[in-house]
């Protein structure tokens, strides 16, 4: 016997009905979930090397370290990380290298198609003595303010930039080009502390931006950062490096030059010392060898000079003046004791 079914058992239990259900319940299910996932978005781990701000509708509200951080949900409290108190952050400034349109300029200009103000002088500082230096700067700072940080937001790295090229502006107006590159070598020599004070560059250039960075603090416009070190490479422009090395090339010529005639000299100078010291021996030995011929040739008159034996030296005279005589062409006599003629031997035509 078949039993009747009420008709509103058939519509409880059709198949679209049952649809629409599992739907509502999974519909309840994920709304659940996305209403967890948005009380619990804020609570997260904050990494050892960051910290995390915390703003209530706004308004600085606290700053969490590393460790769990409770906050609740947009829109009603708003977490930005930063950078832990003690993580150095690393910047180039990049205002102070020369552009990419003056850089495409510098390969294709000429004497014909000089370049505009603007490209010559980009990436260009004036040095105190009318000098020209590049500086590739990089920054290395710390968040010191969080608060004053995350206020300024997108505007920090740009006011950092701008802070960094005008005090490198203002420090190398200050110095000459030797205190801040070795431009001349052949000076560091007489100059001992041109080192010292290209070395105290970095540490000006510290002290200048964070000056500014005070300044700003000051009026109410401060970032929120210190600058802990810079590092600062300082070059020449292209042409200048071409004609300081031509100079240099010529200096390192010169001096070789110089060296090389110091040392022929030096040889010159000790052939002739040596030319002399023979000459000087070779003199003395002729004067001591005539000088003991002359003695040998006047012995016996030097004898004869000092004997008191007169009959010996009239014997003497006799038999030798003849011999003497013999060999002349005429001899004239003069009585020494009488002056009424004198003989003057005229000169021979």
């Amino acid at each position: 016997m078949n039993e009747e079914v009420p008709r509103g058992t058939h519509a409880l239990n059709s198949p679209w009905i049952q649809a629409g259900r599992l739907a509502f319940f999974a519909l309840y299910a994920v709304t659940i979930l996305a209403a967890l996932a948005w009380v619990f978005s804020n609570v997260r781990q904050i990494d050892p090397q960051n910290r995390a701000v915390v703003l209530h509708f706004g308004a600085l509200d606290r700053t969490q370290n590393a460790g769990l951080l409770l906050a609740w949900p947009q829109p009603f409290e708003q977490v930005i990380l930063l950078p832990a108190a003690d993580r150095v952050i690393e910047r180039r400034v990049e205002n102070l290298l020369r552009s990419d349109e003056a850089l495409k300029a510098d390969r294709v200009a000429s004497f014909a198609t000089p370049l505009s103000d603007a490209l010559a002088g980009s990436g260009y500082l004036l040095t105190g003595d009318a000098g020209v230096v590049q500086l590739d700067v990089r920054v290395f700072y710390k968040v010191t303010d969080p608060y004053e940080f995350v206020l300024q937001g997108e505007h920090v790295l740009p006011a950092l930039d701008r802070l960094v090229t005008r005090s490198a502006v203002a420090l190398t107006a200050a110095r000459d080009l030797d205190t801040i590159l070795v431009a001349r070598p052949e000076l560091i020599g007489a100059d001992n502390q041109a080192a010292e004070r290209r070395e105290k560059l970095r540490g000006d250039l510290v002290q200048g931006i964070n000056k500014r960075l005070a300044e700003l603090k000051a009026s109410g416009q401060g970032i929120g950062i210190e600058v802990a070190r810079v590092d600062v490479q300082s070059s020449l422009p292209d042409p200048a490096v071409s004609a300081f090395n031509a100079v240099l090339t010529a200096s390192q010529q010169a001096d070789k030059a110089v060296a090389n005639a110091r040392t022929d000299a030096e040889k010159l100078t000790q052939t002739a010392n040596e030319q002399a010291d023979r000459t000087l021996q070779v003199a003395h030995a002729q004067a001591g060898e005539r000088l003991a011929k002359a003695s040998a040739d006047t012995a016996t008159v030097s004898s004869l000079a000092k004997t008191t034996d007169r009959q010996m030296l009239l014997r003497l005279y006799r038999e030798r003046m003849p011999k003497i005589l013999g060999q002349a062409g005429s001899v004239t006599t003069v009585d020494p004791k009488d002056d009424s003629r004198l003989i003057i031997q005229g000169a021979s035509k």
